[in-house]
Order: C-alpha cells, then sequence, then structure tokens
C-alpha cells in the first residue's frame, strides 16, 4: 500500500497536482511502520511531503518534514539531499527556528498544547510566527512552561531543566514563612504623590478639558453666526422688495425701523463670528500644547528619573512588516 501511495504522489506531483500529492505523500508517510520500514524510505517520504507542503506554501509543516528527512541524510542519495536542503532553505523566511535543550531527555514536550510525541534532550521546532507556549514534564519532576515570541527568519533557544519533586517540595518548605504577631500593625500604604509629581497629570486633563469645551463653545458660536446671516439675508431681501440689487433701502431711509433690526443682527453676526472663530483658534493652540504634553519628559524637573518612555522596535512577520512603538505616558 506505501509503495502504491507513493507511486500516485510521484505522478501527481510530475503533473503539477499538488495538492493531490501532499495527500498521497501524508497517507504514506502515516502509514510505514518505523519499526518494519526503512530508514531511506521514511526519509525519502518525509522530504517528499516536505517539498509538497512548500509548493503549497504550508511553511512550517514544509520544514518539519525536510528538516527530519536531513536528519537521516546519510541514509539518501546526493541529489535528494541536495533537493530537500533546497527546500528547507525555501522555508527559513517564513518560519521561526527554536532550539529546545529538555533535562531530564525523557521528559514530554507539549507545544500549545500539543504534544510533540517523540522524547530527546535537544530538539529543533518551527514555529509560524506569533506567541506560542512551550511546556515539559516529566514522572517525578515537576513541570516547566516557556512563552516564546517567535519571529520568522529568526532563531530562538530555550533551555529547560526540571527540578525533581523532592526538590520541588524542599524548596516551597524552605520558604520562610511570615511571623504572625499577636497585633499586627497594618501595611503601610503606597504614599501618594505629591503634589509637584501630580500636576503633570492634572495639567493633561485640564488641557483636555479646556480644549473640548472651547472646540465646542466655538463651533456652536459659528453655527449660530451662520444662522445670523442666513436671517439677516432673508430680511434685507424683504426690505428690498425682492429686488436683485446689492443696496439696501437703509441707505436711503436710515430712519426706516426695519433698518435698526437689519443693523442688529449683522453686530450679533459679526461678534458670534469673530468670537467663534477666536475660540476656535484657541482650542486648536490648547489642544496642541495638550498633546505635545503627553510626549515630554518631566523628569529634568527633578519629579520622576527619566526612563525610556518611548521605544520602538522593528517587526516582521510572514505578511507584514512594520515597527512596534511602545510608550509610557
Amino acid at each position: 500500500m506505501v509503495k502504491d501511495l507513493v507511486r500516485r504522489g510521484r505522478r501527481a506531483r510530475d503533473q503539477g497536482r499538488w495538492t493531490e500529492a501532499h495527500a498521497a505523500y501524508k497517507a504514506a508517510f502515516e502509514a510505514t511502520d518505523p519499526a518494519s520500514g526503512t530508514e531511506l524510505e521514511r526519509a525519502e517520504i518525509a522530504g517528499e511531503l516536505g517539498l509538497c507542503e512548500l509548493a503549497l506554501r504550508m511553511y512550517r509543516d514544509a520544514a518539519e518534514h525536510l528538516a527530519w528527512s536531513l536528519e537521516q541524510r546519510e541514509a539518501l542519495p546526493p541529489a535528494q539531499q541536495r533537493r530537500f536542503g533546497e527546500g528547507l532553505r525555501k522555508t527559513k523566511p517564513f518560519v521561526a527556528t527554536l532550539i529546545l535543550a529538555v533535562d531530564p531527555p525523557d521528559a514530554e514536550v507539549f507545544v500549545d498544547g500539543k504534544a510533540i510525541g517523540r522524547t530527546a534532550r535537544t530538539y529543533k521546532l518551527f514555529f509560524e510566527p506569533g506567541h506560542h507556549m512551550v511546556r515539559a514534564r516529566a514522572p517525578g519532576h515537576g513541570e516547566s512552561l516557556h512563552g516564546l515570541r517567535a519571529v520568522a527568519a529568526a532563531e530562538h533557544e530555550i533551555s529547560i531543566k526540571l527540578l525533581p519533586d523532592a526538590a520541588v517540595r524542599g524548596a516551597k518548605d524552605a520558604a520562610p514563612a511570615a511571623p504572625k504577631l499577636a497585633s499586627a500593625s497594618p501595611p503601610a500604604r503606597a504614599k501618594d504623590p505629591g503634589p509637584s509629581a501630580s500636576w503633570p497629570a492634572t495639567l493633561r486633563i485640564a488641557g483636555i478639558a479646556v480644549t473640548t469645551a472651547t472646540l465646542s463653545a466655538g463651533s456652536l458660536l459659528m453655527i449660530r453666526a451662520t444662522s445670523l446671516d442666513g436671517d439677516l439675508s432673508e430680511r434685507r431681501e424683504g426690505l428690498n422688495g425682492g429686488a436683485a440689487s446689492t443696496g439696501s433701502r437703509c441707505w436711503q431711509a436710515p430712519e426706516h425701523p426695519a433698518c435698526a433690526e437689519l443693523r442688529r443682527l449683522r453686530d450679533e453676526r459679526n461678534v458670534s463670528a469673530g468670537v467663534g472663530a477666536a475660540m476656535l483658534i484657541a482650542g486648536g493652540v490648547i489642544g496642541a500644547a495638550t498633546a505635545a504634553c503627553f510626549f515630554m519628559d518631566f523628569s529634568f524637573l527633578g519629579l520622576t528619573p527619566a526612563p525610556d518612555r518611548v521605544r520602538a522596535s522593528p517587526v516582521a512577520t510572514g505578511r507584514e512588516i512594520g515597527v512596534r512603538v511602545e510608550g509610557l505616558w
């Protein structure tokens, strides 16, 4: 059955039907018996399966199978060694490599909750970019859990040494217990920051509030000025009797009662527009100053030590590249 699956996979591979070839080689690899199958047969099937996965952009699986095949390179012909080695090199830009050392070597290793299925002292594992969890446990020993932030094309190293249960219990027993006093004083509260240390935060909050209020009031005044301008135009047209002339009858008859109302509307419009524009400008200035205040370092005043408040680091994955910016405001 294995040979029939291999022939089917080779035929599909030669015709470029990678999905069908992958299914056939995968079934053949799972059907081979490590005890009875030859080392060459399993190494060849694993390598061909890895090349199919590379063509299907299954980079992590491809790296796993190609690397496993090349571990038996002594059994492979030179031509296959070159093909599988070239395929493994093509997967490297898309996966992260982890060199994991475990003591004791019979410890069971789990990656993202899934058992690896083999035991060794040293592992070479491949990961998709992102966050992963590596856990190890062994009979008679404690457990160890490690987080890994895998970066594409990077190589990481983790060393895990599991302590025997007796050593773990001894470490817990050796931890000093807090003495119990008959009348223990309450724990000291953290000292509140003084006015000199808290005024930057107060200033920022006040700046946000003033900016919001100023811009809102300025916008309302500008809206009112626009409304008054519309009323003024309607009354002027009514006074002119709908004439298209730009002049007004108030020029010929300034004592007309409607003229006083027009002048009042005009003055209100001008005041609203002027004050609204001034408030919008002031709000913009205060807002810009408040935004700049968030990035200012006040350590020169002796309030706090000067830490690295803003830190930038490049981030690259298989599909994107960018910059991670972290800061403490």
